[in-house]
């Protein structure tokens, strides 16, 4: 093996720096075009609680898969969605003063109806999950 000279240390320091920096840089604008909310869902659905314990205009939060869904019950009807903001992965809360999921990290506002975005920077609705009534009781997801 060679010895390296101070020159060629100095020039490959550089570059680990150099790629470092550049990985800094690049890495939040994957992560805004990578769907956050992209997770595995259970098999099996999951059993929220019974109709009437979840009241018109009120939230649930429940863990569906690896990440929090919010399970609302508006007067069109029952809704779940990720509570995963499309922005930058911050978790949204249902704001019932304002008829919104709100993302407290860059002030995004979702829809309730659809998750579409109201306003702020996020790109994308929220993710929707299917929600079924069996028997008077909710489940989120497939297969009830």
């Amino acid at each position: 093996m060679s010895d390296i000279t101070r020159r060629d240390f100095i020039k490959i320091v550089n570059r680990i720096l150099a790629g470092t920096g550049v990985g800094i840089l690049v890495a939040p604008v994957i992560a805004y075009f990578y769907p956050a909310s992209l997770q595995e869902t259970p098999a099996e659905p999951i059993r929220v609680g019974k109709v009437e314990e979840l009241p018109e205009n009120e939230a649930r939060v429940i863990k569906y898969g690896r990440y929090p869904t919010i399970v609302l019950n508006t007067p069109q009807g029952l809704r779940a969605y990720s509570a995963v903001c499309t922005h930058f992965a911050c978790i949204v809360k249902w704001n019932k003063e304002i008829g919104q999921f709100a993302c407290p990290c860059h002030a995004g506002f979702y829809d309730p109806l659809d998750g579409h975005v109201i306003s702020g920077p996020p790109p994308r609705p929220l993710t929707s999950f299917p929600v079924k009534i069996v028997e008077g009781v909710i489940y989120v997801g497939e297969k009830t």
